[in-house]
């Protein structure tokens, strides 16, 4: 379902399969709901495994949002993320990655 060169991922909500991707809007988005810091400074937190659950599920909601659902972090709360907390973090993680690599190392700026 999920299309990895487009920096997607499947998300699993009470047994429905969801696609997530972080475009430039749900990252805005991710950068204001943030408390404080910066994208640089969440991407730091997973590298360096200090990410919160608050985290989690700002990235995940993101995610989502970028991926067309219409849901709130609210809704989240309540919902069932296939592979749990474990399984979350995994995905938020990877949300991040996919968000920031390069399809094409070629293309890099120099």
């Amino acid at each position: 379902m999920a299309n990895p060169w487009a920096g997607e991922v499947t998300v699993t909500l009470n047994g429905q399969a969801h696609v997530a991707r972080l475009t430039l809007g749900a990252l805005a988005e991710l950068e204001a709901a943030m408390e404080a810091g910066s994208l640089v400074d969440l991407v730091e937190r997973f590298e360096q495994g200090r990410y919160t659950t608050r985290d989690v599920l700002a990235l995940i909601v993101a995610g989502l949002r970028g991926g067309g659902w219409c849901g709130t972090a609210e809704d989240l709360r309540t919902a069932e993320i296939a592979g749990g907390l474990g399984g979350a973090a995994r995905l938020a993680a990877e949300l991040l990655a996919r968000a920031f690599a390069l399809a094409d190392p070629a293309a890099a700026p120099k």
